[in-house]
């Protein structure tokens, strides 16, 4: 027996044995009960991440309505700690889309490791390892740590500090770490803390982690394959904007916490590692046997998560040198070698050189690289010092001579590299000011390549790619404004949405509006001092309110009616867009918000709710002085004219203003006398504004369609291609043309058309033919000709179809004599419509060997051009029965139903064969071709007789869908029939 205790009870074996079991199993239920707790509240990890334990905390697992997992099938991970749902979690500061401002990140000391190897595309490969270390400044005293993190798995976690001021060697204490979790919803990392930091101390945080490689999308770390040299090859690259820096490495990821980054890549030796600054060193890791190349950089400026880059790659470059800085673009050796990223590295040191002399501001870093990647999703990136492009946007073959590539890289060169003034140097304090980088970014374009191919007509370039575009997507009742208000947003997601048409082209259209009203010198002159004032730092609006203020305050030249910011925040924080108003015959000018289909009388405008609106404009020709519109209505007398003089007046001079604009009878009478009397006394881009103002307006109720064509009888001594085109986009909108049968409009349309076609096509028909190789830097004319060549062709202008036989036939025989690029589409179509079986089996089988999605999708909607029913058929049996068309890029039956003869066809092939069609293609897509069908029919009697038979193929979500399109389209049809009678009688009085 045992000795007796020195205090306490005596307690037998078997009575011992019984009390341990129980406790046995008591703890047993404790530890499930704990760990079915934590996996619905917290999921804490198996040991505490405390002072230097390890911390075998994982991320949130992928989830499916977030994004689809990134590697190849395999065992999956159970994590130990997860994230949980938000109805578990207590609430706290992890439920705010914005980080506390408790601690403010300073510096970065990060090191990654994809596990990338040359021919190994395995699970382990695509997997990487890495660690950072980062110091923070403690502002408010907390338990809490939060910072970003998405997908990653946390394998340690430390909190060292406070850290000593000035003492190399002294002592560092740590920080104990209870806890750590994830808030999946706002894509936290959650430290809990044993002890509270202090404020005014410094700290490390150090994290080990792991995450996987995407492979599906270019977010966080990505991978990209492709062929090169004859193999196939892969890359690794990264892109963080706007928040998937946190799929990298756990960080702050947020615009306004800029700290400085010390970076490390660990990568295969037959690998080159590149990142936002130049290589401080190599070193090699030896990991059972196998060799690494460990590459440090040198430390970066202060600068965002976000601009924070690194790529992995076998590329070749090219260099140069400007002003003392390398630069180098980074491609496939293949394309390297045959001088495809020439053109972009010649380009890119004069534009560094032109910004650096605008704002009198060197870019601050010592290098610059360029890397052009297979698969970026067409867009670019303007990563300090390391720029990234998707290739189709930067290199340039020998084929892109006769197409607009060569301009398109010019400009999205200058963008990107606008940026390291605009958003790198200087960012904007919070994602819902992005413009303040992207809107200044896009408006320099032009400035860039307006210096760099001064024959570049500016003013008509930035209406058609920005102006022209915006002003058709935004109305009063939009609910995106430039500048968004910070509390709308509760979502990561939404600031993704926010890179769209309104922060790039309405964005760019505010810079060159505020450009417009003030001198060139003072609008650079108050860029100088907003960048020099906020290096390295972020701004807000009205910072730069502030500085253009200061800039106005300091001369007496140029006066305002309000304050620079009264005068912005009256177009950047609201929706829409004004219609300004001039009755020439009184002077009244009055604004109103532009809405789509505005009804009689109708007006959102109230007494205060006006624009502060910049007035430039021209009276017969002479430039007149600025005015303001700063009230809904205003008299300028000095704008009056009398029905028996000469004169004309047009308001809103190089198109500078955001708004369109519209004039009494008078005013469009005397521009359109001007027009037939001397077309070349009012400006292209004026011809420009006129035409597209005035069918836009036409369109919305608020001038009428008589109006609109008026301007269009002097297009018989109209020779730019520019203004062509824009008069026969506006003239020729798809309803016309696809309801041409209706009215007889379509002889008339070809009568009125064909005799003001002349002098245009002959110039461009002449060039074809004789010298298209004189094409390659017009600019205008290469965006512009398919809509003339198409149009031409449509109304049987003989002279087209006969090129277009003569082209096709060349091209069949010959098929070196490549078909001229901007009108390839056209002279494919018609090359179609005008043969027979052995052109459509022809480039059948050109398809067929073709690898280019481009090509593809350019040769399926050729084929789709025949008007012949039984090759129609035989099209559309193919898509559904063979492997021909085994790509799903283009839906074959909708490419059918898209052409003139197609649209029936198209439909009782869909009678006989919805079932096929919608396992070759799916379900949605019937309900795509029951709306383009039912666009092409003409009468209720039609439209009801499609709806019945969708009723039948469709389940019930499906057809409540398609029956409110089609009901749509029965109004639209009845409003577009009432215009096409007028256009119709409109014509009959002018052929």
């Amino acid at each position: 027996m045992g000795p007796s205790s020195g205090s306490g009870f005596y307690v037998s074996r078997a009575v011992a044995a019984l009390l341990a079991g129980l406790a046995a199993a008591l703890l047993l239920a404790l530890a499930v009960f704990a760990a079915l707790y934590g996996h619905c509240s917290r999921l804490p990890s198996s040991e505490l991440c405390g002072g230097a334990a390890p911390c075998s905390t994982h991320s949130p697992p992928r989830q499916p309505q977030e994004r689809p997992p990134t590697s190849p099938p395999g065992p999956a991970l159970e994590p130990v700690a997860a994230s949980t749902p938000s109805s578990w979690q207590p609430p706290g500061p992890w439920d705010r889309l914005r980080l506390p401002s408790w601690l403010v990140p300073l510096h970065y000391e990060l090191e990654l490791w994809p596990r990338l190897q040359p021919h190994e595309l395995s699970a382990r490969s695509l997997r990487f390892t890495g660690r950072v270390n980062i110091t923070v400044r403690c502002v408010a005293s907390t338990t809490w740590l939060l910072l970003h993190s998405l997908f990653l798995e946390c394998e340690h976690a430390e909190v060292r500090g406070p850290l000593p001021v000035g003492t190399e060697d002294a002592p560092v204490g740590r920080v104990p770490v209870n806890d750590v979790w994830f808030a999946l919803d706002t894509q936290y990392m959650v430290l809990e803390l044993g002890e509270a930091l202090k404020p005014g101390s410094r700290y490390e945080l150090r994290l080990s982690f792991s995450g996987q490689v995407n492979q599906d999308t270019r977010e966080g770390l990505f991978l990209n394959v492709y062929t090169d040299q004859g193999e196939s090859r892969a890359l690794v690259a990264s892109h963080m904007e706007p928040t998937f820096a946190r799929m990298a490495f756990p960080c702050f990821d947020e615009p306004a916490l800029k700290a400085t980054f010390n970076i490390t890549i660990i990568h295969h030796p037959s690998y080159v590692a590149l990142s936002n600054m130049p290589a401080l060193g190599q070193s090699e890791k030896d990991v059972n046997g196998s060799k690494w190349t460990v590459t440090t950089f040198y430390t970066t400026p202060q600068m965002p998560t976000y601009l924070a880059t690194f790529v992995i790659c076998d590329y070749d470059h090219v260099n140069r040198t400007e002003r003392g800085k390398e630069i180098r673009i980074w491609a496939r050796k293949d394309a390297i070698a045959n001088g495809n990223a020439d053109f972009a590295l010649n380009i890119t040191g004069p534009i560094f050189s032109f910004l650096e002399d605008l704002f009198h501001i060197s870019y601050p870093l010592p290098k610059t690289d360029i890397i052009a990647l297979p698969n970026f999703d067409n867009r670019a990136m303007e990563n300090w010092g390391l720029l990234v492009f998707d290739e189709a946007l930067l290199l340039l073959y020998q084929n892109d001579q006769l197409t607009e590539k060569k301009i398109v890289i010019s400009y999205i060169v200058a963008h990107e590299i606008g940026h390291q003034w605009f958003g790198n140097l200087v960012t904007m304090n919070w994602w819902n000011n992005i413009w303040l980088n992207e809107g200044f970014a896009s408006y320099f374009e032009f400035g860039i390549i307006n210096y760099v191919n001064p024959k570049l007509p500016k003013n008509e370039i930035f209406f058609s790619n920005i102006l022209h575009g915006i002003l058709r997507e935004d109305h009063a009742l939009a609910s995106r404004t430039v500048s968004m208000e910070l509390e709308n947003f509760t979502e990561t997601s939404e600031i993704s949405e926010l890179f769209d048409f309104f922060t790039y082209h309405k964005g760019a259209s505010m810079a060159r509006m505020l450009a417009s009203f003030l001198s060139e010198n003072l609008f650079i002159g108050a860029l100088k001092s907003y960048l020099e004032a906020f290096s390295y730092s972020n701004a807000e609006q009205d910072d730069l309110w502030r500085h253009f203020q200061l800039a106005i305050d300091n001369q007496s030249k140029i006066l305002l009616p309000a304050t620079v910011k009264s005068i912005m925040d009256s177009w950047t924080h609201r929706s829409g867009f004004p219609v300004i108003t001039l009755n020439v015959s009184t002077g009244v000018m009055t604004q109103e918000p532009f809405l789509h289909a505005k009804l009689k009388n109708e007006t959102l405008l109230t007494h205060n709710d006006t624009w502060i609106v910049p007035i430039l404009w021209e009276k017969s020709g002479a430039t007149q002085s600025l005015v303001w519109l700063d009230a809904r209505s205003k008299v300028f007398p000095e704008m009056q004219i009398s029905d028996s003089d000469h004169d004309w007046v047009i308001l809103n001079l190089n198109v500078t203003g955001y708004y369109r604009v519209n004039y009494d009878k008078l005013g469009w009478k005397k521009l359109n006398e001007q027009l037939e009397r001397d077309p070349k006394a009012i400006p292209v881009i004026h011809r420009l504004q006129l035409i597209d103002d005035a069918f836009f307006l036409s369109k919305n109720n608020y001038t009428e369609i008589e109006t609109a064509l008026d301007l269009t009888k002097y297009l018989a001594e109209e020779d730019e291609i520019i203004v062509w085109h824009t008069a026969l986009a506006n003239l020729l909108t798809r309803d016309l043309v696809s309801d041409v049968s209706n009215y007889h409009v379509y002889p008339l349309l070809k009568k009125y058309l064909l005799k003001r076609l002349n002098l245009i096509w002959n110039t461009y028909a002449d060039i074809i033919r004789e010298n298209v190789a004189a094409l390659q830097d017009d600019y205008l004319a290469l965006i512009s000709l398919e809509k003339l060549f198409g149009t031409a062709c449509w109304l049987g202008l003989e002279d087209c179809l006969e090129l277009s036989r003569e082209l096709f036939r060349k091209w069949m025989n010959h098929p070196e004599n490549e078909i001229p690029y901007p009108i390839k589409n056209v002279i494919l179509c018609y090359g179609i419509a005008l043969g027979n079986d052995k052109e459509w089996d022809f480039l059948l089988n050109i398809y067929t060997k073709t690898t280019k999605e481009e090509e593809r999708i350019q040769l399926a909607y050729a084929m789709g051009c025949s008007k012949e029913p039984w090759i129609l058929n035989r099209y559309m049996e193919y898509a559904i029965d063979t492997s021909i068309f085994n790509f799903n890029e283009t839906n074959i039956i909708e490419v059918v139903a898209a052409s003139e003869v197609g649209r029936y066809i198209a439909k009782d092939f869909l009678v006989t064969n919805w079932q096929a069609v919608s396992e070759r293609y799916g379900t949605q897509s019937l309900i795509s071709l029951m709306y383009m069908i039912g666009r092409t029919m003409n009468t209720d009697s039609q439209i009801t007789e499609l709806q019945q038979f969708s009723s039948n193929m469709l389940e019930e979500h499906q057809r409540i869908t398609v029956h409110a399109k089609l009901q749509t389209i029965k109004n639209e049809n009845l409003k577009n029939k009432i215009q096409i009678a007028r256009i119709a009688e409109w014509l009959q009085k002018n052929s």
